[in-house]
Order: C-alpha cells, then sequence, then structure tokens
C-alpha cells in the first residue's frame, strides 16, 4: 500500500467529488500517486432496439469524449503536486474497477457510495460494496 497508487473511481458526480479528497489525503499521506478511472458503459447495438441514430461505436467514443473532457476540467481545478493519472475504459463499471484495482500497481482503493436503500438498493448495481467485496487492496468507501 505504501508504495502503490490510489485508485479514485469516479462517474463525475458530487459524491465521487467528496471522495476524491480521502483519495488525495490518503496519496498525500504515502506519498504515492492518484490513479483516476471513468467508465463509459458499452451502449446497447441499434439491431436489438432501433433506437440508435448512430452505431453503437460512434455513440461509445462520443461518451468518452465527453468524459476525456471532464476529466481534463477535473485535472485544471486539482491543485497539488502529487503524480495524477488519468484512465477511461469502455465496459462493465464494477468489472473494468476490479480490473484496474487488482493490475498490481493499486495500494487502495477510494471509492464513493451513493448511498442507496430499500427497493432502489437491490435493483441497481451496487459498485462501491462489489468493490469492496472483490478488490484484493484495501477499500475505503465515502458517503
Amino acid at each position: 500500500m505504501r508504495t502503490r497508487n490510489i485508485l479514485w473511481p469516479t462517474d463525475f458526480s458530487d459524491t465521487a467529488s467528496h471522495a476524491l479528497r480521502y483519495a488525495i489525503e490518503m496519496a498525500n499521506l504515502y506519498q504515492v500517486g492518484i490513479r483516476i478511472l471513468h467508465v463509459v458503459d458499452q451502449p446497447f447495438g441499434d439491431e436489438n432496439y432501433m433506437v440508435l441514430a448512430i452505431t453503437p461505436e460512434e455513440l461509445a467514443k462520443s461518451m468518452e469524449d465527453a468524459a476525456a473532457s471532464k476529466m481534463h476540467e477535473l485535472l485544471g481545478q486539482l491543485n497539488t503536486k502529487l503524480k495524477i493519472e488519468t484512465v477511461i475504459r469502455r465496459g462493465d463499471a464494477i468489472d473494468e474497477i476490479l480490473a484496474e484495482a487488482n493490475s498490481g500497481d493499486i495500494g487502495m482503493v477510494v471509492i464513493a457510495s451513493h448511498g442507496r436503500t430499500g427497493l432502489s438498493h437491490f435493483l441497481h448495481d451496487n459498485v462501491a460494496e462489489a468493490i469492496a467485496n472483490k478488490a484484493e487492496c484495501p477499500v475505503l468507501v465515502v458517503k
């Protein structure tokens, strides 16, 4: 942990931004870098739903470009001397975050919990819970 980067997965929400403060604090404490990860969902094909006016590949590329723009804006707001690396992946959020967390050079994951309860908790994948249960490194879940 003390020599490996901290992974901060983000969906660019306010809750995720709150978790970034913890990631920065931990990175400063251990004098390590931060890897920022955003996962773009893979869109479904128009052959299944006949809804998209563009191809799934074009939609995914557009979503990746928007994420890159948000990532660039976020980096511009950070006032830190820490080494910061950004990664944008396409696929299932849980699978991609776990792949990054278990890659061998991540010492800790700092992830936001959106705090869903009741029926909403059962209807949506709980990304933070899945990462906490399946990551091979320590996970700090921030509310």
